[in-house]
């Protein structure tokens, strides 16, 4: 470790309080609730924490979610928010979480991982002023500012960073408590089980491998061993769960040519040195930068916010003019950041490089669809580096013109002049002149500043604190703030709140609770009424036949061809089982209820008069009733074998099936004709992982719950185990003896998934 700043542990306290101050006054807007954050953090991530708030303060389990694709195991989705700590906290703590708590837990989470590099910064003993810059750079800038909407990426990143702080104590200090501090927040990050939580972890291994190689003697394997304990029992279940439910689920493979539709254009990286210059966050008509095909050619697929990596003008000035040309990040004390920052600069780039190619089967990699999201761990690289950069600048003795100031200027003549280039070669210099001119004013801002910290000789005080990070949040309160891809009016979610007036959602409440019986809970379905719709059960607590995640179960999607989302029309195909509204799979479901942006023949030109019933035509939505929707559970005086693959595959169910009389099995005793009696079901309790039913059957019969079927549900027949049988395709039925009887369905994950891995592990070891 090289020698320490002198001065600095006493002006780190005042770094991390003027950190604190510039983090709020960069969140405020979203934690005032005057804008919020939008798209998936809305469309997906709320209604998975409102959901989980619900579930824990009703005495509820949240690991069965009955509210989207009749059914999900929910404890196994990884952006389920059940094992994210922060959202959990506020879920238990906070009753009917609102918009404001919800950013302020991500923007929270951010901010503690700008503080731990801070606190990385001080360990080392580099300047605070470095440490005052990769903290702001880190939190409010590249990335993490413009996908705060990708909520588990971005928390991914804040662990990352805690991680590294607890990591690189190991090596400094030792202590067994740093290593069970980095095996939990490193497990906490790979919770996460997103491709920024294994870029991630890949940055963290190279580190660790750097350290154990160079400074050998100084690590003990005690501390190393504890945070493999600790990671390993963190993510063991979670990790667990997901593995076996990806091999169930419809995620399906991802080929080369597929994944590298998501790679980063190399002209993207010109928005580290003008944040707006292709019109970001600006209408979208006037959007012009890669990966807009007629522009820029090729076969691409990235929203325009996954192209910018903006990080702030005095962080990349830093880290390019000070940083790398004037040779000040080669050196020891950074080396496995210089080493990561490339790899990642590889791997964002797929394939406009040979490197992308090269890894991507290694085991992991190929899991993900998209290069680009490694701008996340490249950024925040980058702000370390930057930081590390500005320290050495500060407490460089030497005076030299080259190193202090003819690079930094050459890296901003170089930036502005390659974007002022490109912009006229695409002929859109008009479109790109307010751009310009604010990118370059605030790369002028940071050739000031540090004129001003080598002018001044302000190796410590509050001053050089103040001129960095006044300059820094001015910049990326500007230039990274509010847009239309991170930040909209919370009115335009109003349909979210749980006490919400939306017109639409009443009528629903309305019709469900008229049409609600004893044996009889309807479900609706929200087609191409918008992106925001699809997870509102999870809020309003009515369920629905599809949703939003893209973690579907396959045998769902085979029998519906449910999509991972339902905005648009183009999103609601059917299927040759659920051919159309009028068909025996919906009735099945339940489906009662059908609310459209657009007249229902559009969704399903299939429909004849009379099929569907038209209720009402809201602000929102054409609302229609399928009469026919059948109970939620039903008792089959009779079972039939048929194979459930053919079934799906032609849709053609067997001739004169009565779903109300006959229940189709695939087991091998199957086939059951023998005469019944009529029998009769009741709900007496219908809850989230438990469905209590009682049942007069005098003669026996099958019982059938026409909700999804999945190998963890298990059932008691008056408190004797009985085995759930997947019944009519996908859905879960009992045998029946004769008599009457209460009967028990509930979830359970954990036996489920013991019960897996042994398997597994047998039928290893016996091949």
């Amino acid at each position: 470790m090289e020698q320490r700043t002198p001065g600095a542990d006493r002006d780190y306290s005042a770094a991390l309080i003027i950190f604190a101050v510039c983090a709020f006054a960069l969140a405020l807007p979203w934690i005032s609730g005057h804008v919020t954050i939008p798209w998936d953090a809305k469309a997906h991530f709320y209604p998975q924490l409102a959901f989980l708030s619900k579930t824990l303060h009703s005495g509820e389990s949240p690991f069965w979610n009955p509210y989207v694709f009749a059914g999900s195991v929910h404890i196994a989705d990884p952006q389920s928010l059940i094992f994210t700590l922060p959202y959990l906290l506020v879920a238990k703590f906070i009753r009917d979480p609102g918009f404001i708590a919800a950013d302020a837990t991500i923007l929270g989470m951010i901010s503690l991982g700008g503080l731990a590099l801070m606190l990385y910064f001080r360990d080392r003993g580099w300047h605070p002023a470095g440490a005052l810059l990769a903290g702001l750079s880190f939190a409010f800038g590249g990335s993490a500012a413009w996908r705060i909407q990708h909520i588990g990426e971005v928390l991914s990143l804040a662990f990352f960073a805690i991680t590294l702080l607890f990591l690189s104590r190991i090596f400094y200090r030792g202590g067994w408590w740093n290593g069970l501090l980095a095996g939990f927040f490193g497990g906490l990050m790979l919770i996460g089980r997103d491709q920024i939580a294994l870029l991630c972890a890949l940055i963290l291994l190279i580190y660790a491998l750097w350290n154990l190689f160079v400074t050998p003697w100084r690590v003990s394997l005690v501390p190393l061993i504890m945070a493999l304990v600790a990671g390993l029992v963190t993510i063991a279940v979670p990790i667990s769960l997901t593995l076996v439910l990806a091999e169930q689920s419809t995620r399906t493979d991802i080929d080369f040519e597929g994944a590298a539709r998501g790679s980063l254009h190399p002209a993207a990286l010109l928005t580290a040195f003008v944040a707006n210059l292709f019109g970001t966050d600006g209408p979208i008509q006037n959007f012009w930068g890669p990966p807009q095909v007629e522009i820029w050619g090729g076969n691409y697929n990235l929203a325009r916010n996954m192209a910018n990596v903006y990080f702030g003008a005095l962080p990349i000035v830093a880290f390019l003019g000070l940083g790398v040309l004037a040779g000040r990040v080669f050196r020891r004390d950074v080396a496995p950041f210089v080493i990561s920052f490339v790899l990642m600069l590889l791997y964002a780039l797929g394939d406009f490089t040979p490197f992308y190619k090269a890894i991507f089967d290694v085991p992991g990699l190929d899991l993900f669809r998209r290069p680009a999201d490694a701008t996340f761990p490249l950024c925040a690289l980058a702000s370390i580096l930057a930081g590390y950069s500005l320290h050495r600048f500060i407490t460089d003795e030497k005076k030299s013109f080259l190193r202090n100031a003819l690079m930094p200027t050459l890296v901003v003549v170089a930036g502005l002049g390659a974007s002022i280039a490109v912009a006229w070669w695409k002929d859109r210099l008009a479109l790109a002149q307010v751009p310009l001119l604010i990118g370059g004013g605030f790369l002028v801002l940071a050739l000031v500043v540090l004129f001003l910290l080598r002018r001044f000789n302000c190796q410590i005080g509050a001053a050089s604190l103040l001129l960095v990070a006044g300059a820094l949040t001015l910049d990326l309160a500007i230039s990274n703030g509010p847009n239309e891809s991170t930040a909209l009016p919370p009115s335009r979610f109003e349909v979210m709140r749980a006490d919400t007036a939306n017109e639409t959602i009443a009528l629903l409440r309305q019709k469900l609770a008229e049409t609600a019986g004893p044996d009889r809970i309807d479900r609706v379905e929200l087609a191409a009424v918008g992106f925001d719709w699809p997870n509102l059960g999870l809020i309003h607590g009515f369920q629905h036949d599809l949703g939003y995640n893209p973690v579907r179960l396959s045998w769902f999607v085979d029998a519906t061809n449910a999509q991972d989302q339902v905005a648009v029309v183009e999103q609601r195909p059917f299927a040759a089982l659920f051919s159309s509204y009028r068909s025996l799979m919906a009735d099945m479901l339940g489906v009662r209820f059908i609310a459209s942006a657009f007249p229902i023949e559009r969704i399903d030109p299939e429909l004849k008069s009379g099929d569907l019933n038209f209720i009402a035509q809201t602000k929102d939505a054409y609302v229609y009733e399928n009469p026919r929707a059948l109970p939620r559970v039903m008792i089959a005086r009779q079972a039939k074998k048929v194979d459930f693959d053919a079934l799906v595959e032609t849709g053609e169910w067997p001739e004169g099936f009565d779903p109300r009389e006959t229940v189709l099995l695939d087991g091998a005793d199957a086939e059951d004709t023998k005469p019944r009696r009529p029998a009769s079901a009741r709900i007496e309790a219908y809850q989230n992982t438990q469905v209590r039913i009682s049942v007069n059957a005098p003669d026996g019969g099958y019982l059938v719950l026409n909700d999804v079927w999945h190998p963890w549900w298990r059932v008691e027949v008056d408190g004797q185990r009985s085995d759930v049988l997947r019944a009519n395709a996908i859905f879960r039925a009992v045998k029946l003896p004769p008599g009457a009887h209460q009967v028990r369905f509930y979830f359970a994950p954990l036996r489920g998934l013991r019960l897996t891995l042994r398997a597994a592990v047998h039928s290893f070891l016996t091949r």
